[in-house]
């Protein structure tokens, strides 16, 4: 797993009493760490527009976009003990262990806690178990944004991207297939975070700036 990075919440005040902060678990922690915080699931297929959304609420609200993807690329990149690990594990192509994820979104969700007003989680949970284990270990989330395209026009975003992208995945058989796969897994996160209030369903047909108006309304109500 490498070294774990160090916990700011480990600092004890002088005069303060370290056994009682060594007794409270990681979880314990990480919500009281995180209780000012925004977290915003951010969920949506492949080609829905996610990723623009995700960007422009980072420039008008000031969080913090934090992708499991671009986290485990960016461990393998560092050459750590952990991401040699992870590479070893993708590249047999099996799953990343849930806890392997879950320290690392909380590692850099800790990195960031003291200058970030909130946090994206994008393209998770994939199942309701690893939102479960999310508000473990970290914190119970504030919203999740369900970016919702029609299965047609995310194909034809995606073969559109294809064009220039250059992406083997992007061609018409193997994206449908991406997408059974996404409707699959999601839905039953959608139901479940439904059923506690707090998904807020986004008409992702329109324009950039369309979808956009709908997000600002959900988190200018926060």
């Amino acid at each position: 797993m490498g070294k774990p990075s160090p916990q700011p919440d480990a600092q004890v005040a002088a005069g303060s009493q370290p056994e009682v902060l060594l007794r409270l678990d990681h979880g314990s922690m990480s919500a009281e760490k995180f209780k000012h915080h925004k977290i915003i699931f951010v969920v949506g297929g492949p080609g829905s527009g996610k990723g623009t959304q995700c960007e422009k609420i980072v420039q008008k609200y000031g969080y913090t976009h934090l992708s499991t993807g671009d986290l485990l690329r960016a461990e393998v990149s560092s050459g750590s003990e952990r991401g040699k690990k992870l590479q070893a594990i993708m590249e047999k192509g099996e799953l990343v262990p849930l806890d392997t994820v879950l320290d690392m979104l909380r590692d850099a969700m800790v990195a960031k806690a003291d200058v970030s007003k909130g946090f994206l989680i994008d393209g998770y949970p994939r199942e309701v178990k690893q939102g479960e284990e999310f508000e473990k270990k970290i914190a119970p989330p504030t919203l999740l944004l369900y970016v919702d395209a029609g299965k047609e026009t995310m194909v034809k975003r995606l073969l559109k991207r294809g064009e220039t992208s250059g992406r083997v995945d992007d061609n018409e058989e193997t994206i449908k297939k991406r997408l059974d796969t996404y409707y699959k897994a999601t839905e039953p996160v959608i139901a479940f975070y439904k059923s506690r209030g707090i998904v807020r369903q986004l008409n992702a047909e329109g324009s950039v700036e369309e979808v956009f108006q709908q997000v600002c309304s959900h988190l200018d109500s926060l």
